[in-house]
């Protein structure tokens, strides 16, 4: 079943009177449990199709579907709601909220839910990564594999149907980045839909599908 779909996609920018187009007639579409990478140099256009496909942005024509519904023309408040209950954000500088513990970091989306079931959620969450002994450290007390591991923690906190990585081992070295790319396909491998975009051609490994974008165009590997 498909999960997310692009139609046709478009998005155009207007700098100084210049009208630059970003992506150009772009229509793919992702099942349930696939981990697709999208992959492209900087500036490609990568990180503004994860934008479209996560309802961050708007087309500037086309459509976009999740789980075969339109999301294209919904306000920003149904998009947030949409977003809250159905996706969860994986980023390279991880977005941590630095007066929050570790725990408190991934407990932050479950309590705007108003979910009773936070702190234990957050608290299971953290021992599947390795990171319970770290649970009341604050950002700056962790290294950078142990905030982006805090990160996939918060993203997973709602059991989101689609997870969007952008660039989530960008920031670190070779062997920590490594361990979040296992996580990520150990992730998959129980079924959560991930969506990945990196310029770094050895994350594409253990993935389902890879597609780059180049000069606002998407080809498939």
């Amino acid at each position: 079943m498909k999960i997310i779909e692009a139609k046709q996609v478009t998005k155009t920018y207007t700098v100084d009177h210049r009208e630059i187009r970003v992506l150009d007639d772009i229509s793919l579409s992702v099942s349930e449990s696939e981990f697709l990478v999208v992959e492209g140099s900087s500036g490609s256009g990568k990180t503004t199709l994860l934008s479209l496909l996560s309802g961050l942005d708007k087309p500037t024509s086309g459509r976009v579907f999740l789980q075969e519904k339109d999301i294209t023309d919904k306000s920003e408040d149904d998009l947030a709601q949409l977003r809250k209950d159905m996706i969860g954000f994986v980023f390279q500088s991880f977005h941590l909220i630095p007066s929050l513990t570790a725990l408190e970091n991934i407990m932050f989306p479950a309590e705007l839910k108003r979910d009773p079931a936070a702190r234990e959620k957050s608290k299971k969450l953290l021992q599947r990564m390795g990171l319970d002994k770290r649970s009341g450290n604050f950002p700056h007390q962790l290294s950078g594999g142990e905030m982006q591991r805090v990160a996939m923690c918060r993203a997973l906190i709602n059991n989101p149907k689609i997870i969007f990585a952008d660039e989530p081992t960008g920031s670190l070295d070779t062997k920590t980045a490594d361990e979040i790319l296992n996580l990520l396909k150990e992730l998959n491998d129980e079924g959560q839909t991930i969506i990945m975009v990196t310029h770094n051609p050895d994350a594409c490994r253990d993935t389902t599908r890879t597609i780059q974008v180049r000069d606002g165009s998407c080809y498939t590997n």
